[in-house]
């Protein structure tokens, strides 16, 4: 027999590190003390503690495995950008107590733009004074005090402060109770975990942006240091014009959305929002109507699960509408041979690189098809790997070519002849109903929901399986897609106001399935916290020819093609 005898706690208790590292402190102290004991690639943020997600002030009161999360993974950079503008609006709040700041939305650089209203926009000045007090603040490096309230006693708070958005949306709630916190006299909930205090937020920036400002944070791959912030006034009009669609809807956040679907109006949000679509679409057509005589070539392009198949053919069928039959080439079919793609850095196959495609024969053979000639266009042998000579096609002369893929806005994917006959059409989920004021909704998880759902069902593939693969696209989306957005001639918003509610029926139960202590595992309690916010709507008001149902399944476009093989 063993010598095993009942003993009382020992003072002191162990950690143990992914890296094989022990480390031994105080019982109770918190996971942060511990980690401060190691050097870390960059700044520490939060924990993995036995498989769930903490924050640096969780005490260690027994044995555990931990893992740092660090401002270079996806929860670090989280949490570091829910701080700072938690940050922001203290700042705001006690330099402009009458104005109302808004977060509206993320922007490639690395950032979120920033509206102001019941005053004028800030100046630069004022832009430059709210800086100030900010930086000010992280030098006095000041506690955020985590606390849970009782639920009703938080609506009382923020109906006396006036925030509306923030009651409305809380009348949903399920749990009986609401973690708040609070920075000095500041209180506010936010979707997430927060650093223990101000001084982690060193590396900030703000700009005045066309009647708002932009809220700059370091991206991952450089987390120290801040990445210029170009001017995007495309994709800021896009958000707008979504706004403007919204405030029409009277849907401008999540507990309006709610409210409509509680008293019945439900079938009205959902039909409101695909005319938006489709009138959307019918202006994109007319103007690729008007430049039909020097634009014969439609790029599309936009990120993973932005809707592009789905916008391909409905713009398809809004031009056919108006005479025009355009013809689908697939940039797929252009691949190299799988043994000449270009390797990454990790010395994998790059598929997402453009030198995987075979550019020089792709310009070889755009011109000679908008010119009528007859060309055999390739065919990609996935199975293989190889390129095989495909289907002998010969266009009408100034017959227009719809060409769909993430390299759409890239200038290198078309020879400098056509430049100035390419119609550029970018399409992503800009999502722009948000939570309430402070609290965004981003559009990388409205694009990751979505094709959880479509995973399940067309490939399936279990949410774990999507989740693990997701960071990789996210990836190539940065390197290829986004920098190039504004590259577009229009953008196409492929949000509807109503999609979380249509999805969360189908999302949570697979998102439950994700099992416990897996790296994915976090990523689905997040997302399932995320939807516990919206209402489920019946699926079933969904039109069969909504750019929605690529995802739900049952969409009548499925199958859709203007060019039948003779």
């Amino acid at each position: 027999m063993k010598n095993i005898q009942i003993s009382q706690p020992s003072d002191t208790v162990q950690i143990h590190l992914p890296n094989g590292q022990t480390l031994e402190g105080p019982r109770g102290a918190s996971v942060g003390e511990f980690l401060s004991a190691v050097e870390h690639r960059s700044l520490l943020v939060g924990a993995i503690v036995n498989g769930e997600l903490r924050e640096l002030t969780y005490p260690i009161r027994m044995e555990a495995k931990v893992e740092p999360v660090l401002m270079d993974s996806a929860d670090g950079a989280r949490i570091y950008r829910r701080s700072l503008t938690f940050l922001l609006e203290k700042a705001f709040a006690d330099l402009f107590p009458e104005g109302t700041l808004y977060v509206d939305h993320s922007v490639a650089s690395g950032g979120y733009f920033c509206q102001v209203t019941g005053r004028a926009p800030l100046s630069d000045e004022e832009i430059e004074a709210l800086k100030a007090h900010m930086q000010k603040l992280v030098e006095a490096d000041l506690p955020f005090e985590r606390m849970e309230v009782p639920l009703q006693e938080a609506i009382e708070h923020f109906r006396s402060k006036g925030y509306e958005d923030k009651v409305s949306l809380l009348k949903y709630r399920k749990k009986n109770y609401l973690t708040l916190y609070r920075l000095e006299d500041h209180l506010d909930y936010h979707h997430g975990y927060m650093v223990p205090s101000t001084g982690y937020l060193r590396i900030f920036d703000l700009k005045a942006t066309d009647g708002g400002f932009t809220l700059g944070y370091p991206r991952r791959h450089k987390p120290n240091e801040l990445q210029p912030m170009p001017e995007y006034p495309k994709l800021l009009a896009a958000f707008r014009q979504y706004g403007g669609w919204l405030t029409r809807l009277g849907i401008e956040n999540v507990g309006s959305l709610n409210e409509a679907i509680e008293q019945g109006r439900a079938d009205e949000i959902v039909l409101v929002s695909e005319a938006f679509h489709e009138q959307n679409l019918a202006d994109i057509a007319r103007t690729v109507a008007n430049h039909l005589d020097k634009s014969h070539l439609i790029l599309i392009a936009g990120p993973s699960s932005s809707g592009k198949t789905t916008t391909s053919k409905r713009l398809t069928i809004q031009l056919l509408a108006l005479g025009i039959s355009p013809f689908p080439l697939e940039l797929d079919n252009y691949f190299l041979d799988r043994d000449k793609t270009p390797l990454g850095a990790d010395g994998k196959p790059d598929f997402e690189s453009i030198d995987a495609l075979d550019l020089p024969l792709l310009w070889e053979q755009l011109p000679r098809l908008i010119r009528g000639e007859e060309v055999q266009l390739p065919r990609y042998n996935f199975k293989e790997g190889r390129s095989e000579p495909g289907k002998v096609i010969q266009l009408k002369r100034g017959q227009p070519i719809i060409l769909e893929g993430i390299h759409g806005m890239d200038p290198r994917l078309i020879p400098d002849s056509l430049r100035g006959e390419a119609f550029r059409i970018y399409v992503s989920a800009l999502t722009q109903l948000n939570l309430d004021r402070h609290n965004r909704v981003s559009t990388t998880d409205t694009r990751l929901i979505r094709r959880i759902v479509r995973d399940a069902r067309e490939r399936g593939y279990n949410a774990a399986q999507t989740i693990a693969n997701w960071e990789a696209v996210r990836r190539g989306e940065k390197r290829h897609i986004f920098p190039f957005q504004e590259n577009a001639d229009v953008m196409f918003n492929s949000a509807l106001a109503y999609e979380m509610a249509a999805l969360k029926p189908l999302a949570e139960p697979l998102l439950r399935q994700v099992p416990f202590g897996t790296p994915e595992y976090i990523e689905a309690k997040r997302l399932l916290a995320f939807l516990e916010w919206f209402l489920p709507l019946d699926m079933n008001l969904v039109p069969d020819n909504s750019l929605l149902r690529e995802f739900l399944g049952g969409s009548i476009l499925k199958d859709f093609t203007v060019w039948k093989d003779k």
